[in-house]
């Protein structure tokens, strides 16, 4: 019955947090899934901990608890649906969570947000020329515009991955997609160095067997954390 009470205030609490911002425009995503994980999750920690606690009154506390982790775990996911929305708009792209988005070689950048996480792809063709890690005009200032959205929440965790084909050699590849993780990382500083890895032809996007697939592995990620213990290795 406690933990009903509180999973009941969890969600009035998650009301509050997803009805407060709703601005119109085709590139925003409304589902805020990470924003709802979030404040369930915060809740049954919250009402676990308070309900433990030693003491008197262990359903108010349980309630109390439940309240306080479903601001705190839905404020962390909020936190991701909002910077989503607003690197799409800054880069006049719109929140795209379909797989097979990235089999499409018309998406230039994609931006998607995942559970605990939202990634930014830019395709190496729109970013470098070939076998160079020096960003051209257009993609800098692409680049420049995620990092002023990232400027307004400098708790935010970045991570930028390089990825190429497999042509050439694998410590070759390595090298290459390394530098040009850190080109873009260099831009995005501006709350702290990303952490950089270069996977060389690790993880493609489809099999490197056709000019068009190759193409399409060719790319650098950034990733988007509200906490750092979440952080995977983008290569595997």
């Amino acid at each position: 019955m406690i933990y009903r009470k509180s999973i009941l205030s969890a969600s009035a609490a998650l009301l509050l947090l997803t009805g407060c911002y709703n601005q119109p425009g085709l590139v925003e995503d409304q589902s805020y899934d990470r924003t709802k994980t979030g404040a369930l999750t915060g809740a049954l920690a919250g009402a676990a901990i308070g309900y433990n606690t030693k003491g008197h009154h262990k359903g108010e506390r349980a309630v109390i608890g439940a309240l306080l982790g479903a601001a705190l775990g839905g404020g962390i996911g909020y936190s991701l649906d909002e910077q989503a929305n607003a690197v799409a708009r800054a880069l006049g792209t719109g929140v795209n969570n379909d797989p097979l988005a990235a089999l499409d070689p018309r998406h230039d950048i994609i931006v998607s947000k995942h559970p605990t996480y939202v990634k930014i792809m830019f395709r190496d063709k729109m970013m470098f020329k070939t076998n160079s890690d020096r960003l051209q005009p257009s993609a800098k200032a692409k680049v420049e515009k995620v990092a002023q959205v990232l400027a307004q929440y400098p708790q935010t965790i970045v991570g930028v991955a390089g990825f190429t084909d497999n042509t050439g050699s694998y410590e070759y590849n390595q090298a290459l997609s390394e530098r040009r993780a850190r080109s873009v990382a260099n831009l995005l500083a501006v709350n702290g160095r990303p952490l950089i890895k270069g996977c060389s032809w690790e993880k493609p996007i489809a099999p490197n067997d056709t000019p068009r697939n190759r193409a399409l592995n060719r790319r650098v990620e950034v990733y988007l954390y509200a906490d750092r213990n979440q952080m995977t290795d983008p290569c595997r």
